[in-house]
């Protein structure tokens, strides 16, 4: 999207990186405004970080970015394309956004195997080494009924990561990790920057905003503003 001008509040900033591209959103649930005229871009190559309280938009801005929601008034830009004008949802997004929800009569590595079948886009051994990168063991026979939340919480970071998507959009990934794995998931996080991918978290953990963010905003009641 070369030369792309987005129109921001006092003026306007070039986007000529800028891969999501959120212009003038406005989100409301019956009276009540979620997002008010939120503008941001998004560059390929870096680590985005979001914070704000339960409840001032960060989950709704996530899913709207996603296809998951559709706004009011604005655009949300992925790719090129208008999400809910020229696509329904982006492609190349990897996401977890809440509590990831999985077949609890499944193995983590049957659950992953049958969500890849939706799409056609990944193989087996390739799955095997996304469960083993985020620490899960793909031949644990173990059903997902029976993980543990940080279990839970790797598996969906795996299922995020598995299709190598070029987009990351994670809702507090390192919810139930335990300090050794909070640790590994940001290095994870850091590899796939290395890799050039776009990653936006959202996050209440200090740590993971100061290590891993090279932009941070801050949404309060809908409105966003850029921290640093």
């Amino acid at each position: 999207m070369k030369g792309r001008h987005i129109q921001w509040k006092g003026g306007t900033f070039m986007g000529n990186n800028c891969e999501i591209c959120v212009e003038n959103v406005t989100k409301a649930f019956g009276s009540q405004e979620v997002l008010k005229t939120v503008c941001v871009q998004f560059e390929m190559g870096k680590i985005y970080g979001i914070v704000g309280r339960n409840g001032s938009g960060k989950t709704v801005l996530l899913k709207c970015i996603c296809g998951l929601l559709y706004p009011q008034a604005g655009t949300v830009t992925v790719s090129g394309k208008v999400v809910g004008k020229d696509v329904d949802y982006p492609e190349n997004i990897g996401f977890i956004i809440e509590t990831p929800g999985f077949l609890p009569r499944y193995s983590g590595l049957k659950n992953l195997k049958y969500l890849a079948s939706v799409r056609g886009k990944v193989q087996e051994d390739e799955i095997r080494k996304y469960m083993e990168l985020v620490g899960l063991n793909p031949d644990d026979k173990k059903h997902v009924g029976n993980y543990s939340l940080g279990m839970r919480q790797r598996l969906g970071i795996a299922q995020a990561l598995m299709e190598n998507p070029d987009i990351l959009i994670l809702d507090e990934p390192m919810n139930a990790l335990d300090n050794n794995g909070a640790e590994e998931m940001r290095s994870v996080l850091l590899k796939m920057k290395e890799q050039g991918k776009l990653i936006i978290i959202a996050s209440h953990v200090r740590d993971d905003i100061d290590i891993l963010c090279d932009e941070v905003y801050g949404i309060d009641a809908g409105v966003m503003k850029k921290i640093r």
